[in-house]
């Protein structure tokens, strides 16, 4: 499995390549603002062909260049039918600081072909088989993709901002929930195995293990104990 990230030009949002290996089909998650000469010099480096562009959530920092890749490549977008709203609009989504900045100069056009996924069901695209897990709480429509172990690579959880190395996703944003975020924390996040690579929205990788042992929230959870305030991070 080949799989490169960088970050976006605005908020350290992570963009990630994901593919079986170079030279073959791709998958790309999350372009953020300004994503667009990086993303096309990682295909080029390892001659990727994209065949759609995967959205953790529906917040601008993880879709602002979703319509121009997907254009420019031809390729659908795929979210969850919670967060379609955000993808239409994504002012509705924005703090009402982010709104200063972007609210009153946006121009945006969401891209023509849009897919739903759908909790649970598998996804085959470029050969890789990705499992979706909705996980509300930081938006509606919040995601996470995992993939089998692959070869050398350990199994791997796109988790965009539901988890981050020491922490979660802020839920003090419009359509946030700071109780389906611990409902999805102890459904969604604790049951997987601890040898899990996790790529979030945000920040470095880490592992599930990891996360559980040092991770307050999900020690809290896991201890049956209240979980800390939720932090203010991102969008």
């Amino acid at each position: 499995m080949l799989v490169v990230g960088f970050p976006a030009q605005a908020f350290s949002t992570n963009c990630y390549v994901v593919a079986p290996a170079a030279g073959e089909q791709c998958v790309v998650v999350d372009p953020g603002i300004g994503v667009e000469e990086q993303l096309d010099e990682v295909l080029r480096e390892h001659r990727l062909q994209p065949v759609a562009v995967l959205l953790t959530h529906g917040h601008l920092d993880h879709t602002f260049s979703v319509t121009p890749v997907c254009g420019a490549k031809d390729i659908p977008a795929y979210i969850h039918p919670d967060d379609r709203d955000l993808l239409a609009d994504p002012v509705k989504g924005l703090s009402p600081e982010s709104k200063q900045i972007f609210g009153g100069r946006l121009e945006w056009a969401e891209p023509s072909d849009v897919r739903m996924l759908e909790d649970g069901a598998p996804l085959s695209l470029a050969g890789l088989e990705l499992t979706i897990d909705h996980a509300p709480g930081h938006t509606p429509g919040s995601v996470m993709y995992r993939l089998p172990a692959d070869g050398e690579f350990a199994p791997l959880c796109l988790s965009g901002d539901v988890l981050f190395a020491g922490s979660i996703g802020r839920t003090d944003l419009p359509g946030g929930s700071y109780d389906q975020m611990m409902r999805s924390l102890a459904t969604k996040v604790l049951p997987l195995p601890d040898e899990i690579s996790v790529l979030p929205g945000h920040g470095p990788t880490t592992t599930i293990g990891r996360e559980r042992a040092t991770n307050p929230y999900l020690r809290d959870l896991a201890a049956g104990e209240g979980a800390p305030l939720a932090p203010k991070r991102g969008l």
